[in-house]
């Protein structure tokens, strides 16, 4: 199978999903960056399979989440703090570290409209 064929076409593509589930760890990596783009909205019907897929892959996620906690999209950061990041390893997150440090004490406009301070305050107490 093409390893783009594991990226889903709309929030509804389960069998997708499960194609993802039995997937080899090699075509999904190639798809890491597309697969991400269905945590945009934590109420996805299939956000929640995708994102149970990921966290398996967190040793090369950070890149990729990192260029997502530099946007400017308040709602794919709120979904990724209140999902994926949360189920990282506490090694994965100390990689995030820098990244959480600046949401808590230099917050973009998004970020203080999402009020993420609570949840940062959490996953950094989980590293300190």
């Amino acid at each position: 199978m093409d390893h783009n064929e594991l990226i889903p076409r709309n929030k509804f593509d389960y069998e997708r999903a499960e194609q993802l589930k039995k997937a080899n760890k090699e075509n999904v990596l190639l798809v890491l960056p597309q697969l991400l783009e269905w945590l945009r909205d934590i109420n996805w019907p299939i956000a929640q399979d995708i994102e149970d897929v990921l966290v398996d892959f967190e040793d090369h996620l950070i890149p990729h989440i990192r260029v997502v906690l530099n946007s400017d999209d308040g709602g794919w950061k709120f979904s990724l703090l209140y999902g994926l990041i949360t189920r990282l390893s506490n090694q994965q997150l100390l990689e995030l570290k820098n990244d959480l440090l600046r949401m808590k004490y230099q917050p973009t406009k998004d970020e203080e409209a999402e009020d993420f301070e609570g949840k940062v305050d959490e996953l950094l107490a989980r590293i300190n």
